[in-house]
């Protein structure tokens, strides 16, 4: 007999993709967690999920209970919240994984301000740029730079993230500016790719694209640091524009090819949830700050 435990096990190992993950966070055996399920799939007469090697996939009825199950399980989980949080302030813990250099230089700041006006949530920040597994258990929301969203995330458009070529004004005296993608190929330049792998620069202009393929000679994940290169000289920056948009306003930073669209890892910032996850008060709440933080009211 189909009994609630066993639904809610047959959630938490599709969420979990594989037995063995499922077993880790029931703290279980996989040999248990593999037993409770034929005992499922047994009492229902039908087979939930289709086993390889690496994964679990639901079966179409597996698909079906598993709806209702996580229906269920995310009431008992707002009911518990409703009991818990009765008669105090806003609490609970919102996960969040934010691009490296955005989440410095721009989230940042948003987030300092959520935290005093929520004092009594728990930010559990971690700036990454994995685009494997964004949302884990420890995560509810991520950000991240993308082509397009992942078609099993829900995605929320955050707006445009324009990518500059840029260098200050001692590089520009001593070296002269680009004025073609390809005269890039033989300047220095100062961008987040990858270590080892080529930069594959596209560029849009008048309905065509254009991609050049260019070495780097400085990279690093760490926004600030690419920002000092730029001052310092070092070369020519190409960065999304938050990095230097102050001294652009100023005159110490120059940007040149402006009649491209520049696109390294995509064009359009998203925030990521799951589907299928309860979303607390304290999530839902850091959620719409985001939101109206990256889209101001007009």
């Amino acid at each position: 007999m189909m009994d609630l435990a066993s639904l809610t096990l047959l959630v938490d190992i599709i969420d979990a993709g594989n037995l063995s993950q499922a077993a880790r966070k029931l703290k279980m055996t996989r040999a248990n967690v593999s037993y409770h399920l034929h005992q499922l799939e047994k009492s229902v007469g039908v087979q939930l999920v289709r086993r390889t090697t690496r994964r679990v996939e639901p079966t179409e009825l597996g698909l079906r209970l598993y709806a209702h199950g996580r229906s269920i399980h995310n009431e008992l989980l707002a009911a518990r919240e409703t009991i818990t949080t009765l008669g105090q302030g806003l609490q609970g813990r919102v996960g969040l994984s934010v691009p490296s250099g955005y989440g410095q230089m721009v989230v940042s700041d948003w987030l300092i301000d959520f935290k005093r006006l929520y004092p009594g949530i728990v930010l559990d920040v971690r700036f990454e740029n994995r685009v494997d597994d964004l949302i884990r258990d420890e995560v509810d929301i991520a950000m991240r730079v993308l082509p397009e969203p992942p078609d099993a995330l829900v995605a929320r458009d955050l707006g445009q993230v324009r990518y500059l070529a840029c260098a200050s004004q001692g590089f520009a005296q001593q070296h002269g500016l680009p004025t073609t993608l390809e005269q890039l190929r033989t300047m220095p330049l100062i961008t987040s790719a990858v270590v080892g792998r080529q930069l594959r620069l596209r560029a849009y202009r008048g309905g065509t694209r254009e991609e050049v393929t260019l070495e780097p000679t400085l990279i690093s994940e760490h926004f600030p640091f690419l920002h000092q290169g730029i001052l310092a000289g070092l070369g020519i920056g190409l960065v999304p524009d938050y990095v230097v948009q102050d001294q652009i306003t100023t005159g110490e930073v120059l940007t040149m090819l402006d009649d491209y669209r520049l696109s390294i890892f995509g064009t359009r910032m998203y925030l990521l949830t799951m589907p299928n996850r309860h979303q607390t008060r304290a999530v839902r709440t850091c959620i719409d700050f985001l939101l109206g933080r990256a889209l101001p009211a007009p």
